[in-house]
């Protein structure tokens, strides 16, 4: 066995499972000797399927497309009792309606409910970019109701850990702010800067009505939490006094296990104290989190 076959993602691998979704569109506009061709009527889309949104224009383009030279490239479908139901392409399907096809070539293909909806996010990542929100949902699906961790989704989709981590931390944001990134008024950037604040909503509206950038929205929210009297504390001499030696021994052992700055603060008074991590980048964090997760 080749290590090519040997590297497997999830499920039963990705690669696999998206052999026919990576193909190259076919130059003729017929159908291939595999494909079928499905009563438009007869094909369902997938209810888990992570894109929400299609954006009017390039389904209009799309269309425009169909009308002309027919659908290049196959729907991957699977049978749900009499209907079809589709795996990989909606967009096709939608664009197919509007051109008023009567039936569309498709692949019919066995697989289980974790295949079409790691297949369904896969398509959407690796053609068209889903929104933030949406791939974030995408990702806490396969986590949720599968069991894939961070490192497992990296590896199979060619996504850092990092960048899936803060697609994940969007989620964290109320549903109106999520909104506002599906609709494309506030950017990934924006609502990255807002998790941290203790009214993300009102302080997104301030966003859009002043038009701001990301850096502006990042003082936005540090200026917020100094007038909410949320501001950092300056250290107390508690937490300043000299350290003796092994103090300093046991922080040094510990950044060296953490990968990040770590500083202990011990009461001169009790046998209590606070132990601080400091991290430079996200990247740093999103691997902090994955050494104290077992990950």
């Amino acid at each position: 066995m080749s290590s090519k076959d040997k590297k497997r993602g999830l499920g039963r691998g990705l690669s696999a499972l998206m052999a026919d979704v990576g193909e190259p569109a076919s130059e003729q506009p017929t159908a291939r000797a595999a494909d079928q061709l499905i009563p438009i009527e007869k094909i369902v889309p997938n209810p888990d399927q992570p894109r929400k949104q299609f954006d009017a224009g390039m389904l209009d383009d799309l269309v425009a497309s169909i009308k002309e030279k027919g659908i290049l490239q196959p729907l991957i479908v699977r049978r749900v009792e009499d209907l079809y139901q589709i795996v990989a392409g909606e967009r096709r399907w939608r664009a197919a309606q509007q051109a008023q096809l009567h039936e569309v070539p498709a692949l019919i293909r066995d697989f289980s409910d974790t295949e079409v909806l790691e297949v369904a996010i896969i398509e959407n990542i690796q053609r068209a970019d889903l929104n933030s929100i949406e791939e974030a949902a995408g990702y806490k699906q396969l986590m949720d109701r599968f069991g894939h961790t961070q490192e497992k989704m990296s590896e199979a989709l060619g996504k850092s850990r990092s960048h899936i981590a803060n697609l994940l931390r969007l989620l964290q944001l109320p549903t109106s702010v999520q909104n506002l990134v599906l609709d494309g008024s506030l950017s990934a950037g924006h609502a990255r800067a807002l998790i941290t604040a203790d009214d993300p909503e009102s302080l997104a509206r301030k966003v859009i009505a002043g038009g701001l950038s990301v850096r502006a929205t990042e003082a936005l929210v540090k200026k917020s939490a100094v007038a909410d009297g949320k501001a950092v504390r300056v250290p107390t001499q508690a937490k300043t006094m000299e350290k003796d030696a092994d103090t300093r021994a046991l922080e040094n052992d510990l950044s060296a296990a953490t990968g990040v700055k770590v500083t202990l603060n011990h009461k001169a008074d009790g046998e209590s104290g606070e132990m601080v991590l400091r991290y430079s980048s996200l990247d740093e964090l999103d691997e902090l989190c994955r050494k104290l997760s077992g990950g």
